[in-house]
């Protein structure tokens, strides 16, 4: 693959610039990929030469060539636009045309389906897919949770690192009151294990590290579902754990839907927007279903209405009517559904 300095250089600069927002790992990660692959793409021109031409040609290539969703593609061009607008001070991306998808109904569970994938699930596992359907955060919220973001007190959850950097309380479900207690005592137990071995660290946001040099050793910020390795914390080179990776989780959540015999295509965000149906459904405000799904507009939140409107509202199809006194479609008579059908 040729070496181009200029894009170390510019990929440098976005990082720096990236951070200084503190964009989440995750869309700093995608941006520097996006933005690599474009300057590739066109062999790395001068950056004053990028005009609007150079965007379109690379979507219209993701499309055409690489047959990627519009999400995706729409996901390139916001990497593109923050290259254009915030590197380069250019503003040719406010006229290209961005990707146009189906906006699709999301996938959502019944509360028997929930039952049934939460029973193929065990131990961190069954408390994290819980934690999703009792919630509605989203895995990534799940995984980052602290012990200090649980207040059984006042019986609510503290999620800290939400998308776009956002903060907000979920309740804390009762009947996981003590699944959680248990899961505390358990990585204090793994922590004081950990610290004789000469770790115990867990990473901390921003310059926390610097400001408080001890706090990333102390309980409340161990993560509640910790790694089962130790590794080195790339900022402060300290020994320590994680959390648990998104990866594993949708592994298991993906087999205990398999395992329950359901044929939707569930994930671990069908517990969440089964979370928000459920909420609607039980005649729960959708301001406040926005806040707690942490959405920033409301119209996203609407979706989840699309999906109560096909769910159990009691309307019964004609057919049944039909059947339901006895008259068999086509016939005059009263008739059972045939059993000669070809299928």
């Amino acid at each position: 693959m040729p070496y181009y300095p200029q894009i170390e250089s510019i990929l440098e600069r976005a990082e720096r610039v990236m951070a200084s927002r503190e964009y989440s790992p995750r869309t700093r990660a995608a941006y520097r990929a996006w933005i690599d692959e474009f300057l590739r793409f066109h062999r790395c021109p001068y950056p004053d030469d990028l005009n609007r031409r150079h965007a379109e040609a690379f979507l219209e290539y993701l499309q055409a060539e690489r047959q990627l969703a519009a999400k995706t593609r729409n996901q390139a061009a916001s990497g593109i636009a923050f290259l254009y607008r915030e590197i380069l001070g250019n503003d040719a991306m406010d006229a290209v045309a961005r990707p146009k998808g189906r906006r699709s109904v999301p996938v959502v569970l019944s509360v028997s389906e929930v039952a049934k994938v939460l029973g193929e699930l065990r131990g961190r596992y069954w408390l994290i897919g819980a934690l999703l359907y009792g919630t509605g955060m989203r895995l990534n919220e799940c995984l980052n949770l602290r012990i200090k973001d649980l207040d059984f007190d006042l019986g609510q959850i503290a999620v800290q690192e939400g998308k776009g950097g956002s903060h907000r309380l979920v309740p804390l479900p009762d009947h996981l009151r003590e699944a959680l207690r248990r899961q505390a005592s358990r990585v204090e137990r793994i922590r004081r294990v950990d610290r004789g071995r000469g770790a115990g660290w867990a990473c901390l946001p921003g310059a926390l590290h610097r400001k408080d040099p001890g706090a990333g050793y102390t309980l409340k910020w161990q993560f509640l579902f910790p790694a089962s390795r130790v590794g080195i914390d790339p900022v402060t080179k300290r020994k320590g754990r994680h959390h648990l990776h998104a990866t594993a989780v949708q592994r298991q959540v993906k087999d205990a839907v398999r395992a329950a015999q359901i044929l939707k295509k569930a994930t671990c965000h069908s517990l969440r927007h089964s979370f928000a149906t459920q909420m609607l459904r039980d005649g729960c405000d959708i301001r406040t279903v926005q806040k707690l799904m942490g959405h920033a507009d409301v119209r996203t939140t609407m979706i989840y209405l699309h999906a109560t409107d096909q769910i159990g509202l009691g309307v019964r199809s004609p057919l049944d009517r039909l059947i339901g006194q006895g008259r068999h479609p086509g016939t005059t008579q009263q008739s059972p559904m045939p059993d000669d059908l070809d299928l």
